[in-house]
């Protein structure tokens, strides 16, 4: 692992996640920026499976192509680079040596957001005509928060704030669960309490496939909030509802009959979705989060590096697509908040 020390928030995640259900050893790591990461993987080349990226934005790309270059599998967190042809980069490359490359956006591993995606499959919302993602935090109207300087710094955060660091997770997860992609996008940016300049609130709506209209609302001046991820989808026969903050819970309304609450790990979740089920760890009523999201991941990208095939979690694809989405809206909102292909 390259980052994540003690004083970070995402590396001892990666840490609870990687031991959840044991399928790796953390063997060698470089925590400090006073370490030297090209050591590391000169250490561990050909010695371990998968090389594990959790540095702040600036350094993901070398650090990732580094690591494929060096014959490693990479999981690298958000955002995959600082710009789409950085991420492109690493997509061929990783492609081109037959490399699994992954990109955590956690919130794909929820159970209930597979049981969402699996629902939009068999038909049960229709037509799916509006797609409504917002994900908002408080967090820069907290005093002291601990990222708020390195993640309002371009030299290190790169052009985008809130766009690249919580909306591509909003991106990832309305294109995972309907499995439309986005076309063409309109942003409209806000900068408040961001001294550099750069955006940390932002509306954006977007036409998708099939002639779905999505749109997406993130923000870190949102006074109060703690992590609004929140999910609705429209369809000609039904909506649905998952809210982060309850994650056990998936919400199914109907035109004419009563609103069903599907219930992580019920017994009648199987028949829909298989895929919920085996997400799922502990029995129903338990509730699990963000840790064991993760660690769903993990288990899909640690079998892609056993067995060399596709599995259920964001990989280079997805790292890309995402990167295009931030480049195309802070390219719309320089450009007056016009429409721009993605």
């Amino acid at each position: 692992m390259v980052g994540g020390g003690p004083t970070s928030f995402v590396g001892p995640i990666h840490r609870m996640a990687i031991r959840m259900d044991d399928l790796a050893d953390l063997v060698d790591g470089c925590y400090s920026h006073t370490d030297d990461w090209h050591e590391l993987i000169e250490r561990v080349r050909g010695k371990v499976d998968f090389l594990i990226v959790t540095t702040p934005n600036n350094s993901h790309f070398e650090i990732a192509k580094a690591g494929l270059e060096a014959g490693l599998d990479v999981l690298c967190e958000k955002p995959l680079s600082l710009t789409v042809r950085e991420a492109e980069t690493l997509g061929k490359l990783a492609a081109k040596k037959k490399l699994v490359l992954g990109v955590p956006f956690t919130y794909t591993g929820y159970p209930m957001v597979k049981l969402a995606r699996d629902l939009v499959k068999k038909g049960v919302l229709g037509k799916i005509d509006k797609v409504m993602m917002e994900y908002v935090q408080g967090s820069f109207r907290r005093k002291n928060a601990s990222s708020r300087k390195w993640k309002m710094d371009p030299k290190i955060a790169g052009p985008s704030c809130v766009i690249a660091d919580i909306g591509v997770h909003a991106f990832t997860m309305v294109e995972y669960v309907t499995g439309l992609e986005t076309k063409e996008l309109l942003a409209d940016v806000s900068t408040y309490a961001n001294d550099a300049g750069l955006e940390d609130d932002a509306s954006i709506l977007m036409r998708m496939s099939e002639g779905v209209k999505a749109t997406i609302v993130t923000s870190k001046v949102a006074t109060g909030e703690e992590n609004g991820v929140r999910l609705r989808i429209y369809g000609s026969k039904a909506s649905l509802f998952w809210d982060q903050e309850a994650p056990n819970y998936l919400s199914v309304k109907y035109p004419d009959a009563p609103e069903r609450i599907y219930k992580r790990k019920a017994s009648y979740v199987g028949a829909l979705s298989p895929r919920s089920v085996a997400a799922s760890r502990f029995p129903a009523g338990h509730h699990e989060g963000f840790v064991e999201a993760l660690a769903n991941i993990y288990d899909e990208f640690t079998a892609a590096v056993r067995t060399r095939k596709g599995r259920d979690f964001p990989g280079a694809r997805e790292g890309i697509r995402s990167m295009r989405f931030v480049e195309a809206s802070l390219k719309s909102a320089r450009n007056g908040s016009r429409w721009t292909k993605i």
